[in-house]
């Protein structure tokens, strides 16, 4: 498996801005190489200290928690239900952000004797209401204080009717909020107008973690507990889970911290059910990384929200019986199977809608609406479609009157904008600029379908939904050392904002690609002032063996390089042929 998908048509290749200013003072400043302190300067740092903070972040470094906004209120209420032995119902959204966040407050009340129960959204089917059952819930098990985690933001509505029922609520999201915010104790989102919280991107689990700090501090504060009753430190784990499984910012240097440590906290192996599924995925516990999170363990626990009970997978987080969370790991990768059946037969109906309707690509953003299509696995496609066409997508799934969207959308047009442009026409809606959910009546699809694709070719332009890769650096066979590459290891982790670097080249070809794998190439280079040969792949570009079938081609490359046991070899992203030798033959 590859960290990136292999290209469906040639992109525009955008090279590196420069300012020499900047990267001489980066490699005066922390030594580092020249090419590294490029890439740098192109992933947009103005200052020393962004860099710092960006390579050298560590935990005492985290923001203070009452930096957030109505984080007082919050943990006095949760402080006086710990004290006056309340019940408190924790409340989360489906994904493996609501799950991780669901099981970390549920774990961490648990450990300073609260009462705590938790409840999970079921949204694989259509529902107009995302927190009544909540309700239902809070008041079946008699619970004064309810917590939302990674959702709440967008239900005023809902959250009135449980103050309504002398249930307080503490809502902790980092959705884009609406215009109404809801009415309750306190609300906790990096996101709020004007909430001097520095890290906006937190996710929803580490606005839940904010809360947990915030708790534990105060109680320390009061000699209630001694600071070795609580270690924070053990639920990072569930934080770089849930960070990465929500693509959280990892530019962003708080985000980058909890991640770097949550992945030093996994690799201990101490949550069962977790080690458990780690080895289910067949991933040693030394080489998890960001990619083999999001690429393997991620998909499975997003698999109960999509197609099952997502309650399983906070039951799976929590559970301290190996057995039992042996059973539960198996009973998860066959879920995940079974997805990825619904998964292929959805992606292939897609695709062939595509392929016989080109017009559709003729328009700035993508609309399909299917009653054929689950509406727990719409999520993926609208991602997958995204990406692979460089538009906002929306992918419906009707269910008899309603319909179920899942929408996705590039840099150049942030979603929510549109989505309120839209609003008059729409049930609900939530989520961020790139990515949203929806809920839209039978009746009004045709008229959401032609705003929201009018809203796009207004302002969207050719050059917006051509495919890009954004290139970090130059660089030089020679200067690709075991050295350079321990050096880039300061750029971990990688993922949502800060992929892997990019760099390119010139080079050329020494011996004829060979095909590897059915569809892709491995390419033979070498450099003139380098006699050193290094192997590239170039993915799913096996089709153009043909046109490299000469010696000494002269290409221009752009690539990611990689330890491969004991070597170096390059990962293609793509190439021209810029020359060609007259002395070259075809072989």
């Amino acid at each position: 498996m590859y960290p990136f998908p292999y290209p469906v048509d040639e992109p525009h290749w955008v090279y590196p801005k420069k300012d020499d200013d900047l990267r001489d003072a980066i490699i005066k400043e922390f030594r580092l190489h020249p090419v590294i302190a490029q890439i740098l300067v192109s992933r947009g740092f103005k200052s020393l200290k962004q860099i710092h903070d960006y390579i050298y972040g560590k935990l005492p470094e985290l923001h203070d928690p009452f930096l957030m906004a109505e984080m007082p209120q919050a943990v006095d209420r949760v402080c006086r239900a710990i004290k006056d032995g309340e019940n408190i119902l924790i409340y989360g959204d489906n994904d493996v952000d609501g799950m991780t966040g669901t099981t970390l407050l549920t774990e961490f009340l648990q450990d300073l004797g609260a009462n705590v129960y938790f409840y999970v959204s079921n949204r694989g089917a259509l529902r107009q209401s995302l927190i009544v059952e909540a309700l239902e819930y809070a008041l079946l098990n008699n619970c004064k204080l309810l917590i939302t985690v990674d959702c709440g933001i967008t239900a005023a509505v809902e959250i009135a009717k449980m103050v309504e029922k002398n249930v307080d609520v503490i809502i902790t999201d980092h959705h884009e909020p609406t215009d109404k915010i809801p009415h309750c104790i306190a609300t906790l989102n990096p996101k709020l107008l004007n909430n001097p919280y520095p890290n906006r991107n937190l996710t929803g689990v580490g606005v839940a973690f904010k809360l947990a700090h915030g708790i534990t501090n105060q109680l320390i504060s009061e000699g209630r507990i001694t600071s070795k009753k609580i270690d924070l430190k053990r639920y990072l784990d569930l934080l770089a889970l849930g960070t990465i499984s929500d693509m959280g910012s990892l530019l962003e240097a708080e985000n980058r911290i909890l991640v770097r440590y949550g992945l030093r906290q996994l690799r201990k192996g101490k949550r069962m059910g977790l080690s458990k599924l780690i080895s289910i995925c067949d991933i040693d516990l030394n080489d998890l990384s960001t990619f083999t999170i999001a690429s393997k363990v991620a998909p499975r626990l997003n698999s109960l929200g999509r197609i099952d009970d997502p309650r399983k997978g906070v039951q799976m987080l929590l559970v301290k019986n190996a057995e039992i969370a042996e059973k539960m790991a198996v009973e998860l990768d066959l879920n995940n199977i079974e997805r990825q059946k619904i998964e292929r037969t959805m992606s292939l109906d897609v695709d062939a809608t595509i392929q016989e309707n080109p017009e559709i690509l003729r328009n700035k953003a993508i609309v399909m609406i299917s009653d054929k299509w689950h509406p727990g696995v719409i999520a993926i496609l609208s991602t997958r479609i995204s990406k692979q066409y460089n538009r906002p997508t929306v992918m419906i799934a009707l269910d008899k009157d309603m319909g179920k969207g899942s929408v996705r959308s590039i840099p150049e047009f942030p979603l929510l904008p549109a989505l309120k442009e839209c609003s008059d026409l729409l049930v609900n809606f939530g989520g961020h600029d790139f990515a949203a959910g929806l809920t839209v009546k039978l009746d009004n699809l045709e008229a959401f379908k032609n705003r929201f694709i009018g809203l796009a070719n207004e302002n969207l332009s050719d050059s917006d939904v051509m495919n890009k890769l954004f290139l970090d650096a130059e660089i030089k066979f020679n200067e690709l050392t075991f050295d350079f590459m321990e050096s880039a290891k300061l750029l971990e982790p990688y993922g949502n904002e800060n992929p892997q670097p990019i760099l390119y080249c010139e080079a050329r070809q020494v011996w004829p690609p060979k095909i590897v794998g059915k569809n892709h190439l491995k390419l033979y280079l070498v450099q003139d002032e380098d006699d050193r040969v290094l192997e590239g792949v170039a993915l799913g570009r096996a089709a153009q063996s043909q046109n490299l079938r000469r010696k000494n081609l002269l290409l221009k490359i752009a690539f990611t390089p990689q330890v491969s046991r004991s070597s170096i070899q390059l990962l293609i992203r793509d190439f021209h042929i810029i020359e060609e030798d007259n002395h070259s033959a075809e072989v």
